[in-house]
């Protein structure tokens, strides 16, 4: 018996897991905002198999998280770095909701966390949930409902 299609995902929580729902994925993105471009940097900092990492970089340039930027060492040959895109900026949340979740509730002892200040000045931050006016909701009182198909008005 043949497995049914694959039908694409109407939740929007559904198709990014679809796209980063892979350890290596995240991990790949968690370390380009830390700074690391290159091939050999992500590789020497995850410890991920070149076959696995040459995946999922191009799909992650395929998906316009990130893009290709050749550069070129003195007495090297050009090589290429993977850079984020606007669109993978936008995952910085993401990575720092995961990061707050690790710290707040899978602590290890010895291991550390990211930690997140104002750039200007270097106030820590942490992520909340915002009013369009600017008032902080703690989270067990946000309500989540299913939102309404694109396209459809909401009657």
């Amino acid at each position: 018996m043949s497995p049914l299609p694959a039908t694409p995902a109407r939740c929007s929580i559904a198709r990014t897991l679809e796209l980063l729902g892979d350890k290596w994925t995240l991990l790949i993105i968690r370390d380009a905002f830390w700074g690391h471009s290159r091939f050999s940097e992500f590789t020497r900092s995850l410890g991920v198999a070149s076959d696995v990492l040459t995946a999922r970089l191009a799909m992650l340039v395929d998906e316009g998280i990130l893009e290709r930027r050749a550069y070129r060492q003195e007495g090297s040959r050009e090589r290429l770095e993977y850079v984020l895109t606007e669109k993978g900026k936008q995952l910085h949340v993401v990575i720092g909701a995961l990061g707050q979740f690790g710290r707040d509730h899978l602590p290890r002892p010895g291991s550390t966390s990211p930690e997140y200040t104002d750039e200007t000045t270097g106030e820590a931050v942490s992520l909340a949930f915002v009013t369009d006016d600017g008032r902080r909701v703690p989270a067990s009182a946000v309500h989540v409902q299913r939102g309404t198909p694109a396209g459809e008005s909401q009657g």
